[in-house]
């Protein structure tokens, strides 16, 4: 298994996180999901700057290489999306969320990695994919995230399976 380091995204690392948004989306494509951010060229780069600027962007290191990006959340009610779900959260307001995880595909184990890594900061964790994301959805059931029902995503008007993990 890789070991991995995880820490804040630094503006230096932008190219590298573009690069690896970009095999993403091919990545998903290829493998039966191109809605999920294909056809928006999601996430987009100020998104991905204004994530860096607020501090909630993270890079996982393996080697001194940057070779995944998520983003982290904490706290109450911080996600908006989620405050309307086609089913109900276990956990409380209070809550850990990750958003727009990416691997380069060069290293296994990337999104196991921040999965845990998340898990350790927040015993609370949500998170949600599209429904073509099938990939994601066996890693997170692996992880122990259970299904928790449907939310909908404003930037595509499209469903995501809302999963929780406490």
């Amino acid at each position: 298994m890789a070991e991995f380091v995880i820490r804040k995204a630094r503006e230096t690392d932008l190219p590298r996180i573009l690069e690896i948004y970009s095999h993403a989306r091919a990545f998903m494509t290829q493998n039966g999901n191109p809605r999920q951010w294909g056809l928006t060229g999601w996430p987009p780069e100020g998104l991905v700057k204004s994530d860096i600027e607020r501090a909630i962007s993270f890079v996982i290191e393996n080697n001194a290489k940057v070779q995944g990006v998520f983003v982290y959340l904490y706290g109450k009610n911080i996600e908006n999306t989620y405050n309307t779900i086609e089913g109900s959260w276990y956990g409380s307001e209070v809550y850990g969320v990750l958003h727009r995880i990416a691997s380069s595909g060069e290293v296994k184990g990337v999104g196991k990695a921040v999965l845990d890594w998340a898990y350790e900061k927040c015993k609370n964790l949500r998170i949600d994919t599209h429904p073509d994301n099938k990939i994601m959805q066996n890693l997170l059931k692996k992880c122990g995230f259970e299904q928790r029902g449907i939310v909908h995503i404003e930037e595509d008007n499209d469903v995501r399976i809302a999963y929780e993990k406490i």
